[in-house]
């Protein structure tokens, strides 16, 4: 028996020995061919096994195999995977994964993507897995409410009417910009996100670039740069149909089919979706049908050409008018409160509503003249055409705040009553409409052509230079849409057919079009040192023309009714550098000055062709940032400093005069500061939990007052010549401090929680600069700060031979009342001030099936 047992002991102990000698060790690090941007979480698992890993924060992993030798696979989301293999105890080095899109590689030159501890800017990332995981019925910018210095909401609440602002700074100084392509309006700047209403469907990537950004364009960019990358087309052969469910009748489904890449160098992917719903806000009804469309063909080596197309058609209510807070309370729907939308022959009809169509095309064109230099260029262009709802002739719409009671009201507090102005109207016959409904359009027609050259003039040394040219056209109008019962309406805003008598579709008050030209160039230098330092020096110039062509308020002979070409010169200079102490440590630095060319607004006085600023003075932006960054095996952090100037900001407001009218002025010598701190890190506590966060202080303020502003009429006559005091009131319209915190935890590699919460401090409302004409006013009311906890989850399993997931989300989870945005009142108080609520308690389910 003993001699039994001392056998089974030596039989073991042989046993284990021969396994643990059966092991290997192997280390590599997991990178991304052609930017050699690290892959965190990428899985790296061992064939035939269960037995893996993911890579850090660096790419890097370690691994110790069951087997002496057999093989390694590494996978990440977006990228094809690759098998590798291995005998006994190896460094691996690095293993570069190619995109599973064919031409993404491309885009990110054109489209200026910074690399993590190279690019010396603030930027943070969110990938598609990501965005499908937290997007749901969240407006687009709002994935990216986690990230420092951001602020987003969902303004009135209708669909696709979110806002964003960066660092302080609105949509007209953040550049945002798909695949390269710039999307700010050329005449004002801003972003309409209601446009890109379906974008979250077929975006890869978005990264967003505080500060001075990594942008080679000659785009000036204020507050920051949103790069969105959208998907282009699979190498590998197949697609899904999608379909997700909500609150408030949300129905949304879709599908998408990729060709893969065929043995010719052909490949097509195709995505379409259709959404609809109610709207938690009352009144917010919408439908959308989205679309997306890339077609490439790899010509040869050196050759490569792809077409996009996407877009998305909408029509939805709005929620256009702020309301008192009081006005919320009294009312029956509380935050789901609109006063914009009514009954007509039991049919909702909006008072408010918004309707367009945007689809962006590009043609781009890679072409590598040999191993030290590419060109890539791409030319595109977008139509856009349609615009907002309101209303014309005698306001009936009005109601007693206190009271809720509107004679054209139905109940308290209660939706429009269309039916009674109707009635109106048919009984004025011959009159004409009293009141009627009409659409305020803003079409326009946008061409353009970017091309980047890159070369390596050494092995440290690249050269990147290219041409930024942009043609657009702002078509204008208001047009009849609902005469609401009436025979016609008349109108005298055009002097080439005065008291016109409209019919539904009639131009009407206004017409006019504003031509924006622009040309830019660029060039920068990248060197790099024993890839430790890293440095780069931009220029970029521009030059911006206006033009303004007026139909309706100068006659056909009148020589004013087209303008010359005002032109307006911009430039800009920037630089950096980063240097990575050691492979956790990295500090980074950069600065730079830019001159912006006025807005148009600000060069056609109250939309006038006789009153024309044409010595507009440019608006002048300095900036410099400061950054720290951290790699650990289990931790990652950055810590950034800012301050930005902005001199001579483009600023038009809207006075009030005694006798109820509206006077316009054009205000300059604006100037502000912006400055803060940024912390965000990211703690992986073991390989199936992360823990994310982030802080943001800002101090924005303005820096100056500003005197002697004249206020002038209609006619263009000086009425009244004011100052305003606001000289270190708080900027306004966005959060000054917020902060964020999340989990992410997977279950297994199908199964993954996220947990988030958010908190909003130190906002005040938006004030009107007519409102500051006295020494020693108040500031802007401050609201309430809030925060938001939202958690959602997925699960991926097999149906048959194909892949599913579900995916459920809930935002706002604790059903918090929270004010998201506001407008200062009288006395600058919560009593007086205009706000919207923000939304309460929502949720959404989606399931996908992949083939």
């Amino acid at each position: 028996m003993k001699k039994t047992s001392q056998f089974l002991l030596l039989t073991v102990a042989f046993l284990c020995s021969t396994v643990i000698m059966a092991q290997s060790t192997l280390t590599g690090s997991v990178l991304e061919t052609g930017s050699n941007i690290p892959l965190p979480g990428a899985n790296i698992i061992e064939k035939g096994t269960t037995n893996g890993v993911t890579s850090d924060f660096d790419g890097n992993f370690t691994l110790k195999t069951q087997a002496s030798s057999g093989e390694i696979v590494i996978t990440f989301v977006g990228y094809s995977s690759k098998t590798v293999s291995f005998s006994g105890d190896t460094d691996l080095g690095n293993i570069f994964l190619e995109s599973s899109q064919v031409g993404l590689d491309e885009i990110q030159i054109i489209a200026s993507v910074a690399v993590d501890r190279k690019t010396p800017v603030a930027v943070s990332t969110v990938k598609a897995a990501d965005i499908e995981l937290k997007l749901g019925t969240q407006e687009f910018p709002e994935i990216l409410k986690s990230t420092p210095g951001v602020y987003a909401t969902k303004a009135g609440g209708g669909y696709g009417d979110g806002r964003i602002n960066l660092r302080g700074f609105n949509s007209e100084n953040v550049a945002v910009m798909i695949n390269g392509i710039p999307v700010n309006d050329m005449e004002n700047g801003r972003v309409y996100w209601s446009n890109w209403a379906g974008l979250g469907d077929v975006t890869s990537s978005m990264q967003v670039q505080r500060g001075l950004g990594a942008s080679k364009l000659a785009v000036p960019s204020i507050g920051g740069t949103i790069n969105i990358i959208t998907k282009t087309t699979d190498v590998e052969a197949g697609g899904n149909v999608f379909t997700t469910i909500a609150n408030d009748g949300y129905k949304k489904f879709g599908l998408t089919y990729s060709t893969g890449l065929l043995e010719n160098g052909f490949a097509a992917t195709v995505s379409a979706a259709k959404t609809e719903g109610d709207g938690y806000v009352d009144g917010t009804e919408f439908t959308g049908v989205s679309y997306f469309v890339n077609i490439s063909k790899e010509i040869n080596d050196a050759h490569k050409l792809s077409f996009s197309a996407f877009g998305s058609k909408q029509r939805h209510g709005q929620r256009q008018n702020r309301q008192l807070i009081s006005t919320f309370r009294k009312s029956d729907r509380g935050r789901k409160f609109n006063a914009d939308w009514g009954y007509k022959n039991g049919q909702v009809t909006h008072q408010e509503d918004n309707f367009y169509n945007k689809p962006q095309m590009s043609l781009n064109h890679y072409w590598n003249l040999n191993d030290n230099t590419s060109i890539n260029t791409s030319a595109y262009a977008s139509f856009g055409s349609g615009g907002g709802g309101g209303t014309a002739g005698d306001y009936k719409f009005g109601f007693d705040a206190s009271t809720g009671q509107g004679e054209y009201r139905i109940g308290n507090f209660g939706p429009i009553d269309f039916d009674k102005i109707v009635d109106e109207n048919i009984a004025a016959g011959a009159n004409g409409a009293e009141t009627y409904l009409r659409a305020s359009r803003n079409d326009h027609n946008w061409y353009g052509v970017l091309s980047t050259l890159k070369t390596n003039l050494s092995d440290d040394l690249v050269l990147l230079t290219g041409l930024d040219y942009r043609n657009y056209t702002g078509i204008h109008f208001s047009e009849v849409t609902d005469l609401l019962g009436a025979q016609y309406a008349l109108d005298d805003g055009n002097v080439n057919n005065p008291n016109a008598a409209l019919q539904v579709g009639d131009k009407r008050d206004y017409y006019n079009d504003g031509k924006v030209g622009w040309l830019g160039a660029f060039g920068q230098l990248e060197y790099d040192i024993n890839e430790k330092f890293n440095t780069f020096i931009s220029l970029a110039a521009s030059n911006t023309s206006y033009k303004r062509i007026d139909y309706f308020n100068y006659l056909d002979s009148d020589p004013l009714q087209e303008t010359d070409n005002y032109n307006f010169f911009g430039y800009s200079a920037k630089g950096g550098a980063n240097y990575r102490i050691d492979g956790n440590h990295n500090v980074f630095a950069n600065l730079g000055y830019f001159e912006k060319a006025p807005g148009f607004d600000a060069v056609f006085l109250n939309f006038s062709n006789d009153n024309i600023n044409a010595d507009a003075p440019n608006q002048k932006i300095s900036s410099f940032e400061l950054g720290y960054g951290f790699r650990g095996e289990k931790l990652s952090a950055n810590v950034n400093l800012y301050s930005t100037r902005w001199n001579d900001r483009t600023e038009t407001a809207s006075f009030q005069q005694p006798d109820g009218t509206r006077a316009a002025a054009n205000i300059l010598g604006v100037n502000a500061i912006h400055q803060g701190v940024e912390l965000d890190f990211v703690y992986r506590a073991n390989a199936n939990l992360n823990i994310t966060g982030m802080a943001s202080l800002g101090d924005w303020r303005w820096d100056s007052n500003v005197t002697d502003v004249d206020i002038l009429d209609e006619d263009q006559n000086v009425v009244e010549t004011v100052d305003l005091f606001i000289k270190d009131l708080h900027v306004a319209d966005a959060a000054q401090t917020t902060m964020a915190l999340g989990v992410n935890y997977k279950f297994s590699p199908e199964t993954r929680l996220i947990i988030d919460y958010n908190y909003y401090d130190n906002i005040y409302a938006d004030f009107d600069p007519s409102d500051r004409g006295t020494e020693g006013a108040p500031p802007a009311w401050k609201m309430p700060a809030y925060g938001l906890f939202d958690i959602a989850m997925t699960h991926g399993f097999k149906f048959g031979s194909f892949d599913a997931s579900l995916t459920a989300r809930m935002n706002n989870v604790f059903d918090t009342e929270y004010i998201s945005d506001a407008q200062d009142g009288s006395g600058s108080t919560a009593d007086s001030a205009l706000v919207y609520f923000g939304y309460g308690r929502t949720f959404s389910i989606g399931a996908k099936l992949n083939f």
